[in-house]
This record gives structure tokens, C-alpha cells and sequence, in this order.
């Protein structure tokens, strides 16, 4: 596991911060041109959504729309152009309706942010905690049912998770609703949107918890025969001391790089939740925007996606050396 650079104080961290921050501007940059590349080198045309040749609609007779959207431009234009804005907040406007496309995204990427930040803290919560449970059991009944459970959790897709949680727990059992956020005809509720959040954030949850699990169990297996952990012992420490001041403190580094690791996966796995859960997030979004051929609203969501990582790992950085203060930021 590399090592970040130690806190020695308020101004270093700073600058570590700052530093970070700078290293992932050309690693955006380089995002973007990757997602216009691939989105405008990808088959098909956006005017072949609005083509329909049996109401006499010809793509001669919609040469003004790619006027309008600036499709006759070369490639390297189009991509400054789009830059350009994007960099002051503006991500064009839908093909498919006209609408803006950073205020849509605004309003689906705070439900998507909400689905993946509820599954996230089930698993780190269920998982550390799983992890500490059988880490400190090992070989009990605990220790080999937990971990064969935690295969069947790693192995199974999120889309599989959902497609089983939904008729599990909606269709058969009818104990949750089967999509969207809120019941129809009622008002607004903490208490109703958390209903409907359970078993999308629950079965998006289950890869996490196995995976935190596994990782929590084997980072207190390996501390618990370091050599400060025997020195520890042989101080006559009581053995609560040793379990929460030594073993978790050091268990828990491992864990918190994996968490930050995870959210890439997190939110691919939210964009298959949404869709089967009708969650009016950005997953649903799209593929709503696949389906019409709305490049803008498609390099939109790549782009704010790839911000949302970007971010996590910053997060995760800055979190490792709060959590270990042995580490340097020089």
C-alpha cells in the first residue's frame, strides 16, 4: 500500500490539499477529451433521433438542427467550444428537449448522491463493523458463516442484486415499494423517502459490506501479529486497551483507502440501481440520453460522474492522513 506523505501542521496540510487539487486538473482535462472523443467517434448521429422517414422527416430536411447544434463543425471546434463553457458552468442544452443541461443534472445528480451516500454508510457501517466482529473471532461458527456469505455478496452484480431485491422484498413479500422516491398523492416526507430508499440503497449496499468486510477481518487479522501488538501484550495492558487503542486504530487504515476505492464502482452500480428502482437519479437519465442520442446530456453525466470520483480519492487522501497522523504531507 503506498504511503502518503506525515501532518506536521495546519500550513503543511494545506499545501498538501492544494497540491492534490492541482495534480487532478490535467487528470480532468484529459477526462474530458476522452469523453468527447469517444461520444462523438461512437456510431449513429443525433439527428437520426429526430429522423423519421415515414412522416416525411429526411435528414436533408433537418440540415438547420445541425446548424443549430454546431454538428458541422470539425471535431477539435466543437470540443473547445464545449469546453469553453463547461468551464463556466454551462453544458448546453438537450437535443431531445431543449432543456439545460447542467440545471437537469442538478436536480438528478442531489437524488443519485443521496442513493449512493445511503448504500455507502450501510456498508461501511454493516462492514467495518461485520469485519471487527469476526476479526476478533477468528475460526468461530461467526468467522466461516460470515465469510462464505461474504462470497456470495462479492460475486453478485449490483443488477443482480436488484432485480432479486425487487421481487423479493416488493413483488412477493410486498414489504417495500418497487420504484421511485416518493408515494404518489402525498406530501413530501423524510420518513416516505426514506421508505423507498431502503431496498435500492440496501441491495446496492451488499457488494460494499462483503468487500469492507473481508478487508476489515484481514487488516485486524495481520495487525493482531505485529510485533508493537506482542510488545503491548507483554506491558500487561488489559486487553480492551490493546483491542481499541492498538489493533483498530492500525486495522482501520487499510479499510479507508478501500472505501475510496470503491466509489467508482458505487457509482456504476447506482446507475443500475436507479434504473430498476425507477430512481430519478442521473442513472435513468443516462439512459434516457443513450436512447435519444442527447450527446450533450450524455457528456454531461460522463463528466460530472468523473467529478464525483475525482473527488472521492481526493477525500480519501486528505481522510488517510487525518486518520494516521504518521504520515507526511512534505
Amino acid at each position: 500500500m503506498p504511503l502518503l506523505p506525515i501532518i506536521d501542521d495546519g500550513e503543511n496540510s494545506m499545501q498538501y490539499a492544494i497540491r492534490r487539487i492541482l495534480i487532478n486538473i490535467p487528470v480532468l482535462f484529459a477526462v474530458t477529451i476522452i469523453i468527447y472523443a469517444m461520444i462523438n467517434l461512437a456510431p449513429g448521429d443525433p439527428l437520426d433521433f429526430f429522423t423519421n422517414e415515414d412522416l416525411g422527416i429526411t435528414r436533408e430536411s433537418l440540415a438547420h438542427l445541425e446548424e443549430q447544434f454546431g454538428l458541422n463543425d470539425p471535431l477539435p471546434v466543437r470540443y473547445v467550444k464545449w469546453l469553453g463553457q463547461a468551464v463556466q458552468g454551462n453544458l448546453g442544452y438537450r437535443f431531445k428537449n431543449g432543456d439545460p443541461v447542467a440545471e437537469v443534472l442538478g436536480l438528478r445528480l442531489k437524488n443519485t448522491l443521496i442513493l449512493m451516500g445511503a448504500a455507502l454508510f450501510i456498508g461501511i457501517s454493516v462492514g467495518v463493523s461485520l469485519g471487527i466482529f469476526v476479526g476478533l473471532r477468528q475460526y468461530s461458527f461467526w468467522d466461516f458463516s460470515l465469510t462464505t456469505l461474504s462470497f456470495v455478496g462479492i460475486a453478485m452484480p449490483a443488477f443482480i442484486a436488484g432485480i432479486f431485491g425487487l421481487y423479493i422484498f416488493s413483488v412477493k413479500l410486498g414489504w417495500f415499494p418497487s420504484g421511485g422516491m416518493r408515494t404518489v398523492g402525498e406530501e413530501k416526507s423524510l420518513g416516505d423517502l426514506l421508505y423507498h430508499l431502503v431496498l435500492p440503497a440496501g441491495t446496492l449496499a451488499i457488494l460494499y459490506i462483503a468487500s469492507f468486510m473481508r478487508y476489515q477481518r484481514f487488516s485486524i487479522l495481520e495487525v493482531k501479529q505485529a510485533d508493537f501488538m506482542r510488545t503491548a501484550r507483554a506491558k500487561g495492558l488489559k486487553p480492551r486497551v490493546i483491542t481499541w487503542r492498538h489493533t483498530m486504530r492500525n486495522a482501520i487504515l487499510p479499510v479507508v483507502t478501500i472505501i475510496g476505492l470503491s466509489i467508482p464502482n458505487l457509482v456504476a452500480g447506482a446507475l443500475f440501481i436507479e434504473s430498476i428502482y425507477s430512481w430519478p437519479g442521473m442513472g435513468s437519465l443516462f439512459v434516457d440520453a443513450i436512447a435519444a442520442r442527447d450527446y450533450p446530456m450524455v457528456m454531461g453525466v460522463m463528466l460530472v460522474s468523473a467529478i464525483v470520483v475525482l473527488t472521492a480519492n481526493l477525500a480519501t487522501d486528505l481522510t488517510y492522513a487525518v486518520v494516521d497522523p504518521r504520515i507526511r504531507l512534505d
